[in-house]
């Protein structure tokens, strides 16, 4: 499977299209993984607080190992959780070792935590990470405006990629906008808005037109707004699925149907969290 690429503003590639961890654990995740690099994933994503960067690791060696893929051709994202803001280089050593790897393609700021009032000195300690050769980029999650603009006025570092809660039900088209004009990637997690948009009219029926599933469309809508979806699955058929979204496209008409749908936000504000 060919999926294509985004260039990151440091000339870094990222394949456009991810597999997701999130609630991937225990017996789960490990032949979940080695299953996705198997039929063509090369984007991996994970974090500390998933609890499962031991088994995604170990698929991932294992992956190489069975001759799936090179270290070269997989991209290894991670993440630095909230109550390790004040020490980003420890945190970052402690997920490389449980994930048993070299280096890591992208690791990314889990959340702002405004409260904390950390995030600055996180992500510069981030940057020191990058610039001694473990980390090839470095982004946030679920970064709001304000916290965007100010993060980079104050280290005058560009995260490359914004990652953050998106989905047809809940497309945040003016934090798209500004990651745009400031160069950053904009990924998507829970892209199916977690099942919810699925079931909607509009979706079946766009699915039915395109002999493709839901899930395909939305994943779809996602590829040709140049957004980055992350889909999750312990399902070998539906990790298939997922893959199988480059043979059609979506009509412009069609995208603007799926983008009205209004499901609104499922996980927590980023401005509030955590309280």
């Amino acid at each position: 499977m060919n999926i294509p690429s985004i260039t990151l503003n440091d000339g870094t590639p990222m394949p456009q299209l991810g597999f997701g961890t999130w609630q991937l654990v225990d017996e789960q995740c490990y032949p979940a993984v080695r299953k996705a690099i198997e039929l063509g994933y090369r984007h991996i994503d994970t974090a500390a607080i998933y609890g499962n960067e031991e088994e995604v690791g170990r698929a991932v060696r294992d992956a190489i190992a069975a001759g799936d893929a090179t270290r070269d051709e997989l991209f290894i994202v991670t993440k630095l959780w909230n109550n390790q803001h004040h020490e980003p280089e420890v945190a970052f050593q402690q997920s490389l070792a449980r994930l048993g790897l070299d280096y890591i393609d992208l690791y990314l700021l889990h959340w702002p935590c405004p409260k904390q009032q950390q995030y600055i000195s996180a992500f510069e300690g981030m940057a020191h990470i990058q610039g001694l050769g473990t980390v090839q980029s470095i982004g946030v999650c679920n970064f709001y405006p304000a916290a965007l603009i100010e993060l980079i006025e104050k280290t005058g570092v560009v995260p490359a990629v914004n990652q953050i809660e998106l989905h047809p039900g809940f497309p945040q088209f003016e934090l798209q906008k500004l990651d745009k004009e400031l160069g950053i990637i904009t990924e998507s997690w829970s892209p199916l808005g977690q099942g919810k948009i699925l079931a909607e009219p509009t979706t079946v029926r766009i699915a039915q037109v395109h002999g493709k599933t839901p899930a395909q469309v939305i994943l779809r809508w996602h590829i040709q707004q140049g957004l980055v979806p992350l889909p999750k699955s312990a399902h070998n058929d539906r990790i298939a699925e997922n893959l199988n979204i480059f043979d059609f496209q979506l009509t412009e008409a069609e995208i603007a149907e799926l983008s009205a749908l209004d499901s609104g936000r499922i996980g927590p504000d980023p401005m509030e969290f955590p309280e």
